[in-house]
């Protein structure tokens, strides 16, 4: 091992045990402690907590060795999604030979897509529990940014949790990323839970409301296995949202009205239950609009907290956030920074598989929004690949949370690609949540309430209520003739044309006919 160096830019508050600083190094040194074909679980939860100067030291090495004609690649498993410094270094370096269980970076999209990185895409809330049984092989290294090491030598967690709990309890070797950019008022935020069990020693996980702390504040780690401290002051790299636009707008008013019906019905609190909202454009959207609704004090027990959900604790809308990580825009994450003590009791950021977790979930009667790239006329839901065969992400944690919901909801605009494709389709091109576990559907056209209908009853639904005009007469027709001719009635089809909508886009560039 390369010998420890002295790091002028880490504050000892940062690295308060002597042992820790005492294995202080170069980003370069630590990198080199990571070998071709090594495991490697790191932190990072949509674009926040994940180390940024290992992984581009790493990168480098790879790059020469390539150079020099040696193969050099490592198998790569994550909370979700990363940053840049992270997927999109070892990508150029044509450094990562498997990937899982999520991915937005676009350069490791297109090697998945042609076929030279492995991808294993799975619910979030199982990854932790599949690493535990042992059958995807030995965990070689954990590489985790943190935000400090504590006198006692506990670690502070960084603005995301994520698998990382699983990573250092796992893991041959650690190596961790001290980040001073991250909060020192992070201390006290987080929640970990070191309750889990596999079958037969599982118990109930004691949590019955969104705010509940059933864990401590810091991760417990062996000193023995922590090999490499390299120092860090990088911010995380989360791009900043769009204004939403006209779709994102009325999507969020179908939304608003749809909850103040079942308010109205009985069927929801004044206060909604537990909010839970996926990432994006869209999302934000929603969160934006509860800002002047009437439902308050809302909570939320999601899986990230982005712009809106900050901006609904900023004005006392909502009580508390529960999640695993941060998903905020750079204006929005400097806000957050300069007031982190105001939140720090407000907000609480727990391991993936307690974010995520059925049980959990379930229990809590979560409102499940999330995204959607197309749905059917009977409710099943593609949030993954485009054209049945290119995947886009992955499911991250819709799944978790979409059939454990209290109402599962997914949207999308009803058109993408300037109105080359319909989001609503005779047959999804990939199914990732099937109709039983999708009760409500979303789009800029309108609303359609699935719960207790039959397929054909669905159907009328998602006609009348989502699908764009341009689209609407030549869905009718289909539906019209497959209630004709279909081999059987329950959930009408043509088999030799549901698909001849993604077909004709490949071929031609759009879904019309004619």
């Amino acid at each position: 091992m390369n010998a420890p160096v002295s790091s002028p830019s880490v504050s000892p508050a940062r690295i308060a045990h002597p042992d820790y600083r005492a294995k202080l190094m170069s980003a370069d040194d630590a990198a080199s402690l990571i070998g071709p074909g090594a495991v490697v679980g790191m932190s990072g939860f949509t674009g926040a907590g994940y180390p940024k100067a290992v992984p581009q030291a790493l990168a480098r090495r790879m790059e020469a060795a390539h150079a020099a004609g040696n193969p050099y690649a490592i198998k790569v498993w994550t909370g979700a999604s990363t940053g840049p410094e992270l997927d999109g270094a070892l990508a150029r370096a044509k450094g990562i030979d498997f990937r899982l269980p999520y991915n937005s970076d676009p350069l490791v999209r297109e090697q998945i897509n042609a076929g030279t990185v492995q991808y294993f895409d799975m619910h979030l809330s199982q990854v932790a529990p599949v690493a535990w049984q042992g059958f995807l092989g030995p965990l070689d290294v954990a590489l985790v940014e943190v935000s400090a090491i504590l006198p006692d030598g506990s670690v502070v967690p960084s603005s995301s949790v994520g698998n990382n709990k699983t990573w250092l309890d796992r893991a041959g070797k650690i190596i961790l990323e001290v980040n001073s950019w991250q909060h020192e008022a992070l201390h006290g935020m987080h929640d970990i839970y070191y309750g889990t069990a596999l079958p037969p020693h599982r118990r109930p996980i004691p949590l019955v409301h969104p705010n509940d702390r059933i864990g401590q504040p810091t991760f417990r780690i062996d000193p023995a296995k922590v090999v490499a401290v390299v120092a860090t002051d990088t911010p995380d790299r989360n791009a900043p949202f769009k204004a939403p636009d006209d779709a994102a707008r009325a999507i969020a008013g179908h939304l608003l009205q749809f909850f103040g019906h079942e308010v109205k019905m009985g069927r929801l609190p004044a206060s909604l239950l537990p909010i839970q909202s996926g990432v994006g454009n869209i999302a934000n959207a929603v969160l934006n609009g509860l800002m002047d609704s009437p439902f308050d004090p809302m909570t939320a027990y999601t899986e990230v907290l982005q712009d809106g959900m900050l901006d609904l604790l900023a004005a006392g809308k909502l009580a508390m956030a529960s999640a695993t990580a941060f998903s905020l825009s750079p204006d929005a994450a400097e806000a957050l920074n300069g007031e982190m003590h105001r939140y720090r009791d407000r907000i609480v950021l727990r391991p993936q598989e307690i974010s995520n977790h059925p049980e959990l979930v379930r229990r809590l009667g979560c409102l499940a929004m999330n995204g959607m790239i197309e749905a059917d006329l009977y409710g099943n839901v593609n949030s993954t690949h485009l054209m049945g065969s290119r995947i886009q992400n992955g499911i991250g944690g819709s799944g978790d949370f979409a059939r454990n919901a209290y109402i599962s909801i997914f949207m999308a605009p009803s058109l993408a690609k300037g109105g080359a494709i319909s989001t609503i389709v005779p047959q999804v091109s990939h199914v990732d949540h099937i109709d039983q576990d999708v009760q409500v559907i979303v789009t800029d056209q309108g609303l359609a309430d699935l719960r207790g209908l039959s397929p054909k009853q669905r159907a009328e639904q998602v006609i009348a209520n989502c699908v764009h005009p341009i689209y609407r007469d030549q869905l009718s027709d289909y539906y019209a003739r497959a209630l004709r001719d279909s081999y059987g009635k329950h959930s009408p089809s043509l088999l030799d044309e549901a698909l001849s909508w993604h077909q004709r886009f490949v071929q031609t560039g759009t879904m019309r006919a004619g």
